[in-house]
């Protein structure tokens, strides 16, 4: 027998299962099928690319970059066994517009808080340490695109690519997802922050960055649940007044709301009560505003340190866009509903890989961020390479090695001490410096 021969009869013997199925360890088969239905995509029609093969797909692009989406369907096995083996690509694209962007979207809410209760995170004096930030993405540059999403503009007119601004809340220890917004370019981080209030969930610290200072939207994140706590650096010239002093560098300040913000929400009292905390880290003094009032459970020298690891969120952008996406920030789809899903896509993909890595931290007894995650995804892209070739039964058995591996990539202890001030760059000039003037003579 020809090695030829010998290959076609391996292949012919391994079993007929379809790749979605092996990957219910990954993502639960009874999420998507919720997602469909709250969806109302859900069929019992079966077809050869049904819809959770599809989800596969649309998750696939931002797993595999570099692959073209037949590629992806193709390589990932996801098609129901059929005469032929390739899958048209018509039919990606039919199958794209029937899944939809709500169905993508209703899979990453519910796995997210699916995730979120089910997990065991590092809590700060009973609570789960939360950020909220911003982060925009570029689109195709299409008709559609620019005017559903529009662009950055100047003096000279509009930039090359439409534009997505989306704010996301991300669980700082793990780096997972709990929750995003997005819409066009021109739209305010503070509004779509707004959209995250109902989800925000309870015992919990949320910090944000100085630009997402409105006493409408911390009162708001605050009241609308048990322990929904809020922390923020102060503004410079921020107007407060004293009620309680907790010591030279703590006191209980009271904040006057604007008429302006009594228009957006009647609701808002007068005055908002909060924390202010200061402390001086290398000759540089710091201020923080929370909501965190009770200076016996929230010690006050606590607080602004543990500001710093608000920068973890900056980091998880980072992941996507530098390692996920292979530095490739321009998403693919041309249609405006197939950005979107594109990018609940990611956002799930993204929370996947995050779950399995913060499962193989648990077993460590460290945090899910101190695993390289280049490292980790690369060995999980791998193994879903693999996965097509892989008999059901011994999927378990490859899933704990997969796991045990994803340990190894501890990274060192970071180095606090290291400083990276920013470099201020010379502003540029519309005319050419003269070399031989007078004034460099002398």
């Amino acid at each position: 027998m020809s090695l030829e021969q010998a290959f076609c009869s391996a292949f012919e013997q391994l079993p007929e299962s379809v790749t979605f199925e092996k990957l219910n360890h990954f993502l639960d088969a009874e999420i998507l099928e919720q997602a469909f239905q709250r969806a109302g995509v859900a069929t019992i029609r079966k077809r050869r690319l049904p819809l959770e093969a599809v989800m596969w797909t649309v998750i696939g692009m931002s797993f595999f970059r570099q692959q073209s989406v037949w590629d992806l369907a193709s390589h990932m096995e996801i098609a129901l066994p059929g005469d032929n083996k390739l899958i048209a690509p018509s039919a990606l694209v039919q199958g794209r517009r029937r899944l939809g962007k709500d169905s993508v979207k209703n899979a990453f809410e519910m796995m997210a808080a699916h995730y979120y209760q089910q997990a065991n995170f590092e809590t700060w004096c009973g609570l789960n340490l939360l950020a909220v930030d911003g982060v925009t993405w570029r689109a195709q540059d299409t008709p559609e695109n620019r005017e559903r999403f529009g662009s950055p503009s100047n003096q000279h007119g509009e930039t090359a690519f439409p534009q997505i601004r989306m704010v996301c809340h991300m669980e700082l220890t793990s780096h997972q997802l709990i929750s995003s917004a997005f819409s066009g370019y021109k739209t305010n981080e503070m509004k779509l922050a707004d959209k995250l209030v109902g989800t925000t969930p309870d015992h919990s610290l949320t910090m944000f960055d100085k630009g997402f200072y409105s006493l409408n939207l911390l009162h708001q994140w605050q009241t609308h649940g048990t322990q929904r706590h809020w922390l923020i650096p102060v503004k410079k010239g921020l107007q407060f007044e004293v009620i309680k002093s907790n010591g030279r560098l703590d006191k209980l300040v009271r904040l006057k709301t604007t008429p302006q913000s009594h228009k957006q929400s009647p609701d808002l009292p007068a005055y908002v009560e909060a924390r202010l905390v200061t402390k001086k880290i290398k000759n540089k003094e710091y201020q923080i505003l929370t909501s965190m009032i009770d200076a016996q459970r929230f010690p006050g020298e606590e607080i602004v340190e543990l500001y710093s690891h608000r920068w973890e969120i900056e980091l998880g952008y980072r992941e996507i866009k530098q390692t996920l996406l292979n530095n490739e920030y321009t998403l693919r789809s041309k249609k405006s509903d197939m950005v979107e899903q594109e990018l609940w896509g990611l956002l799930l993909g993204y929370n996947l890989l995050r779950q399995v890595m913060t499962q193989a931290a648990s077993r460590k007894g460290i945090w899910a961020n101190q695993l390289s995650f280049s490292n980790c995804a690369n060995a999980i892209l791998s193994y879903l390479g693999r996965l097509p070739l892989a008999s059901p039964g011994n999927i378990p058995k490859h899933y704990e090695m997969l796991i045990q591996t994803l340990g190894h990539f501890e990274l060192p202890t970071r180095r606090e001490d290291r400083v990276y001030p920013r470099a201020i760059k010379p502003k540029p000039s519309k005319y050419p410096a003269r070399k031989n003037n007078a004034s460099q003579l002398n």
